[in-house]
């Protein structure tokens, strides 16, 4: 399971790395937030992929990974109306 956070204040900048992270499959967890299996070779094109998006400009973005036991641990509270 790879966990992706970003932080960026461009809006056209943002959405490209929210396509990125769609076009690996990847869930959208949160505003900034996406989630989803990849495996080591993937996740490592994907941040390649987030790096060449984000180029110079101002930003974070977190490319996290999660073992099974993590993700077995985590807790989500979703309240959507």
């Amino acid at each position: 399971m790879t966990l992706v956070i970003y932080d960026v204040e461009d809006d056209r900048m943002r959405r490209r790395i929210s396509k990125v992270c769609r076009d690996y499959g990847l869930d959208h967890i949160q505003y900034s937030a996406f989630r989803g299996p990849l495996g080591v070779t993937l996740r490592k094109e994907l941040f390649a992929k987030l790096k060449d998006a984000l180029g110079e400009r101002p930003g974070r973005v977190l490319v996290a990974p999660l073992c099974e036991k993590d993700v077995e641990a985590s807790q989500e509270l979703n309240r959507v109306p």
